[in-house]
Order: C-alpha cells, then structure tokens, then sequence
C-alpha cells in the first residue's frame, strides 16, 4: 500500500561531506535515535509512591 503513494524505483539521496557518504534515511534514523536518547535520558522515572508499612 505504500509503494503506491512513494515510487520505491529512484535511486536514494545521499549527503556527501568530504569523504562521508550518507544515505538521507541513515541520516534521518541516526536523529531520530540521537532524540530518542536524550529524551530517555531528561525525562524523570515515574515515581511510584510507596505506603509506610506498619
């Protein structure tokens, strides 16, 4: 069903920075991963409260 809205047959776009080569989607994943990551880390843990046990 997606083949039918993105033409699969183009060849990809890639970045070129000196001798680095890069492929948009590896670009695109690697931020996503990067902001994942940082959001995993500056989020706080859901705190559960504990009763006292008497």
């Amino acid at each position: 069903m997606i083949a039918v809205v993105i033409n699969l047959n183009t060849p990809g776009h890639y970045l070129h920075w000196g001798f680095i080569d890069l492929s948009l989607a590896n670009l695109i994943v690697i931020i996503v991963m990067i902001v994942l990551f940082v959001l995993a880390i500056a989020l706080p843990f859901p705190h559960r409260r504990f009763k006292r046990q008497k």
